[in-house]
């Protein structure tokens, strides 16, 4: 995961499955109810931006905490209200471990050789 502050964005990074696929380009993004993961995507010929890998509720909510416990928070305050900068640093402090190592998602119950697409 690549930490910083792009604007909204405040993190970038790639997904390893156990299988050995690696999934490049997804993004750590502050919403107006907190954090929440962006997938892969690419502009099109009319200026939008479109998501170029497709996960269902499930597993995409899975990554998205996944990602937001990584980054250090939750993924919403309870309350719907955002935290000020300084409540979330000091309940949770950033890992200062190195900002390019890789989290591995376990895949291997949630997806089937029926939900490739080819």
């Amino acid at each position: 995961m690549n930490k910083g502050e792009w604007g909204k964005i405040k993190a970038f990074f790639d997904l390893e499955t156990e299988e050995g696929f690696t999934v490049k380009g997804f993004k750590l993004v502050q919403g107006i109810n907190g954090l929440f993961v962006g997938f892969p995507s690419q502009k099109g010929s009319d200026d939008e931006y479109y998501d170029t890998v497709w996960a269902d509720k499930e597993l995409r909510d899975s990554l998205s905490q996944l990602a937001i416990d990584y980054y250090g928070q939750d993924v919403m305050p309870i309350n719907n209200s955002m935290p000020s900068n300084n409540d979330n640093l000091a309940s949770n402090p950033l890992p200062t471990s190195d900002s390019t190592s890789n989290t591995t998602l376990d895949t291997s119950e949630s997806i089937t050789d029926d939900d490739i697409p080819f």
